[in-house]
């Protein structure tokens, strides 16, 4: 049956003080997890539907409507 003894990882009490910071500064990296960006709608993809949807004349919409089928 296996024990401590078996595993082949050094002790940090046996470690210098380097090694022991290297080794826990290795541990917290790995634990790190990367944080969410949070998407934010830009304020530019609005304006230009804005835009497009305010040079559509009249006669352009009905067009359109016909088109449709509508």
């Amino acid at each position: 049956m296996a024990d401590l003894d078996d595993i082949e990882i050094k002790s940090i009490s046996d470690m210098s003080p380097d090694e022991a910071i290297e080794y826990l500064r290795q541990i917290r990296l790995s634990r790190r997890t990367p944080e969410k960006r949070v998407k934010s709608t830009s304020t530019k993809a609005r304006n230009k539907q804005d835009i497009a949807a305010s040079k559509i004349t009249k006669d352009d919409a009905a067009s359109l409507l016909k088109l449709l089928g509508a």
